[in-house]
């Protein structure tokens, strides 16, 4: 099996197209298991244990892949490189610094998440209007100076249009818990461009670690201030918090910082928006619910948008990653 650095040296743009969709399969199912979870904890709580989880995983998983890595190219006679330079250790400030920031602003977004699934009235709304990122990533990558090509702003609009149908019914109306999840689109779309921005430099498995750490702490203070988390209840959600921590949280944003390493932020973006879809198609597919005419609608657009962007490559985005 190819380690993580010998993987992205591949350059296989649709590599990472594929597996930043599985990313978004793996959020789309979250949704359900976020949900069922605070029927037992408080929101930060369960935060702060399923990224506590997740930092766990994802730490043994950078110790297991370094340990690999050096086996591999020290029976080859090569240089370790990447293992033992500045950037790629543990002891690099920067990439304490940038995982740090990537972590606070995930805390930020997914608490907003978490209190928003809470207060609004509709799961499926809650997961379109959190996407709302797709929208916002290259309108502040403008402000930036980043050049947006047509073809990924047709991908918005179409990938936009797709989310609606998939989400919204007829009976649109306006919750309390909106606001937290138009806030927490709004975190979501600061992280994505300062990842885009930091996550070539450093070791990926090692940023998103600290990422989760940062996560798990800063709920945990919130949590013991404004929640009374008990042992009882955290077991009672045992399942939601290993799906959360494990998958959507260890594997699914470690999967953000490799992909977004080779993919433009607004590329990314729609790939990752594509939760919507897999959280209506799972619903079908694992739950036998019926898909309506306008979510047969919604997934067409959202994979015709896809299909746009991998057909029309970015030639900017070429820097490796780690």
């Amino acid at each position: 099996m190819l380690c993580a650095s010998e993987v992205m040296k591949t350059g296989n743009r649709t590599f990472f197209i594929v597996l930043q969709l599985i990313g978004a399969l793996i959020w789309g199912l979250g949704f359900a298991f976020q949900s069922i979870g605070m029927e037992n904890t408080g929101p930060f709580t369960f935060n702060c244990v399923r990224f506590m989880l997740a930092t766990v995983v994802v730490f043994f998983f950078s110790v297991f892949t370094d340990i690999g890595r050096k086996r591999a190219l020290k029976k080859s006679g090569e240089n370790p490189g990447p293992v033992n330079t500045k950037d790629h250790s543990w002891r690099s400030a920067g990439l304490w610094k940038t995982g740090i920031i990537i972590g606070i602003l995930l805390s930020l977004a997914g608490n907003l998440q978490q209190v928003g699934i809470l207060y609004t009235d509709s799961v499926g709304k809650a997961g379109f209007i959190t996407a709302m990122y797709i929208i916002l990533v290259p309108v502040c990558g403008i402000f930036m100076k980043k050049k947006i090509r047509p073809v990924v702003w047709a991908g918005v609009v179409i990938s936009v249009l797709g989310l609606y149908f998939l989400t919204i019914n007829e009976s649109l109306t306006f919750a309390k818990g909106d606001v937290f999840l138009m806030a927490c689109a709004v975190m979501f779309t600061v992280q994505i461009l300062v990842i885009d921005a930091g996550s070539a430099k450093y070791d990926n498995i090692k940023l998103a670690c600290i990422e989760f750490l940062t996560v798990s702490v800063t709920s945990g203070i919130v949590m013991f201030a404004v929640e009374d988390p008990d042992i009882p209840s955290i077991l009672a959600a045992t399942v939601p918090i290993i799906y959360a921590g494990v998958f959507s949280g260890g594997i699914g944003y470690t999967i953000q910082i490799i992909c977004q390493s080779r993919l433009e932020p607004a590329t990314a973006s729609i790939l990752m928006s594509c939760e919507a879809l897999f959280c209506v198609l799972g619903g079908y597919v694992i739950l036998h619910q019926n898909l309506s005419v306008r979510e047969i609608i919604g997934s067409v657009l959202m994979f015709l948008a896809i299909m746009i962007v991998q057909a029309f490559p970015s030639k900017e985005k070429s820097k490796s990653g780690n």
